[in-house]
Formats: structure tokens, C-alpha cells, sequence
């Protein structure tokens, strides 16, 4: 059930307009940009160039379900394994380009073609891990009301710096409230953070991401 309130005249008729113009001008602008990264992406670390993951999206109004989606980003890892075949931990397959990447988004442009094709928002709450659905609260679900975003709310407070609780209520927060003017400065202050390239932790296990089924099992069972 989505939360009660009352959608204005941006959410309505002008965000997805928006979405499709800005995706369209950064894939034709960059396409060059994008060519030289997947070149250096193939030398670097091989292929596949692209990473894809299934991520949760938009709750469908039929089903009541998260719609399912493939969420494109740049390789930032290899597929070094041990000698058992066994995949060496992130840490170990990360690469001195992969990590600059991530320190200035790079990995994430190839975003711009899921809000092309509809999956996901300019502005809106990260599209997280399909594991997590158990363990949100109802009111935390509430995030998957829209659709989700290359940036957001919590991206621009901390990212994934910020600790779970927190970063999902700073996104329920965005779904109660979307404005032309909100989601202009969120774009504003992304911008920023990236140049100054803030609030990026390039190890996972150096923060919560990733680990948000594993806290809230360990929250059931005290």
C-alpha cells in the first residue's frame, strides 16, 4: 500500500519527461566517455564490460510486487579465483581502476540507459540488493513506491556511510516529499560530492552495504 499522500503536478507529469531528456542528452554527449571506459574496462579486467545485477524496482500496482530489473554498471572487479575455483574475496579482485571508478562514479553512468528505459529515476532511493525484501518494515517499503534513483536523499547525506536505519528512513523521506526544486538540489549537491569526492567507500566491508539481511537476522534473534 503506498503511502497517503497527494502527488503534484512534477511527480506526475514532468519527472519522467525529465528522466528520458537528461538520460538521452548524457548517452549522446558521453558516448565517447563511454567508449573509452569500456575500452579500458575489456583491457583492464576482460569481459563482460558491463556488470549487470537484478535489483528490485517500482512496486507494480498489479501484483503488489517489486518489478525485477537489471541495473547496468561498469566492471570494477575481475574474476581472480583461487586454486579451488573459489572467487577471491572483493577486496583481492578490485583493481587500482576499478577503485578510481568507483571514487568518481564512472562505474555508474551505464545507469543512464536503465532510466532510459524506464527502470529507474535521475533522483530517487538507490535500488538496493533483492535479498533485502524480507527485511524491510512497512514503512520502509514505502521506498519501492517509486522508482529508483541514480542518486538520492541518502546519497547526498552520507551515502552509504550512513547507517541502515537511517539512510532508509532519509528515503522515505524523499517518497513522502518529491519537488522539481528537491530533486534539482539533490542533483546540485550529487554533483558536488562527486567532485569532491565525498562520502565514497570503495572496501563494502568497510561499511553496512551489503550486510542489511545480516544485521536485521541478528536484530530478530537477540
Amino acid at each position: 500500500m503506498e503511502l497517503q499522500r497527494k502527488k503534484g503536478l512534477y511527480e506526475r507529469y514532468f519527472k519522467r519527461v525529465l528522466d528520458i531528456i537528461c538520460s538521452l542528452m548524457v548517452i549522446i554527449l558521453f558516448g565517447w566517455l563511454y567508449s573509452i571506459i569500456a575500452i579500458l574496462v575489456r583491457v583492464k579486467m576482460g569481459s563482460p564490460v558491463i556488470f549487470k545485477q537484478a535489483r528490485p524496482g517500482r512496486i507494480d500496482p498489479h501484483t503488489g510486487k517489486e518489478r525485477i530489473f537489471n541495473l547496468y554498471k561498469f566492471r570494477t572487479m575481475t574474476d581472480a579465483r583461487d586454486d579451488n575455483g573459489e572467487l577471491l574475496p572483493d577486496c583481492d579482485r578490485l583493481t587500482s581502476f576499478g577503485a578510481w571508478l568507483r571514487r568518481t562514479s564512472m562505474d555508474e553512468i551505464p545507469e543512464a540507459f536503465n532510466i532510459l528505459k524506464g527502470d529507474m529515476s535521475l533522483i530517487g532511493p538507490r535500488p538496493l540488493l533483492i535479498q533485502y525484501l524480507p527485511y524491510y518494515t512497512e514503512e520502509e517499503r514505502h521506498r519501492h513506491d517509486v522508482r529508483p534513483g541514480l542518486s538520492g536523499l541518502a546519497q547526498v547525506n552520507g551515502r552509504n556511510l550512513v547507517k541502515w536505519d537511517q539512510r532508509l528512513a532519509f528515503d522515505v523521506q524523499y517518497v513522502s516529499n518529491i519537488t522539481f526544486f528537491g530533486d534539482v538540489k539533490i542533483v546540485l549537491k550529487t554533483i558536488e560530492k562527486v567532485f569532491k569526492r565525498e562520502d565514497v567507500a570503495e572496501d563494502p566491508e568497510s561499511v553496512d552495504e551489503g550486510f542489511l539481511d545480516e544485521i536485521r537476522k541478528s536484530e530478530m534473534t537477540q
